[in-house]
């Protein structure tokens, strides 16, 4: 956030929701805020407190509340892949060994461009979403690092054509 720095403890990545306090009720300044700081991570808590008519002191205690809540997960910046240097980008579907899925997103997670993983129900388990420089290292991401992993039974390579950025622009 600009002008004044937010406390953020760990992020509760891959933290199953059974462990995990219930989360507070939200109301609709709190749902606002979370609307503005989707659209501009970076605004500043005066920017947020305007906006959403409160006060700075209680936009500062409602973000570091949701923050602590495990509702805001972190800030991050939205990146255009291809200006990157990632030419090729796909989704993966892994069917895996069951009760695998801890050890399987370990690994994963440390793969060179993963960018966004889910574990899911229908035809498969998993589905990963990764980011190569090219047709070749993709190739080399599937075939090489996944493929030989033990817990995965078998992947289906789904590549990107075109992406469109779903987020919300600025109000």
């Amino acid at each position: 956030m600009r002008g004044e720095q937010m406390a953020s403890g760990p992020e509760p990545v891959g933290e199953p929701a059974g462990h995990r306090s219930p989360a507070r009720p939200l109301d609709s300044i709190d749902r606002d805020i979370l609307r503005l700081l989707r659209a501009d991570g970076r605004a500043s808590i005066r920017s947020v407190a305007e906006r959403v008519h409160v006060s700075r002191a209680n936009a500062y205690a409602r973000i570091n509340r949701l923050i602590d809540d495990g509702v805001i997960r972190g800030f991050s910046a939205r990146i255009d892949q291809e200006r990157a240097g990632h030419g090729a980008s796909a989704y993966i579907t892994l069917k895996i060994v069951q009760d695998s899925w801890r050890s399987v997103r370990e690994k994963l997670q440390e793969l060179p461009g993963a960018a966004h993983m889910a574990l899911v129900s229908g035809d498969f388990d998993v589905l990963l979403l990764v980011h190569t420089s090219d047709n070749r290292a993709l190739r080399d991401l599937v075939l090489t690092r996944i493929q030989s992993m033990p817990e995965v039974l078998s992947t289906r390579t789904l590549l990107v054509f075109e992406e469109t950025d779903l987020e919300p622009g600025p109000p």
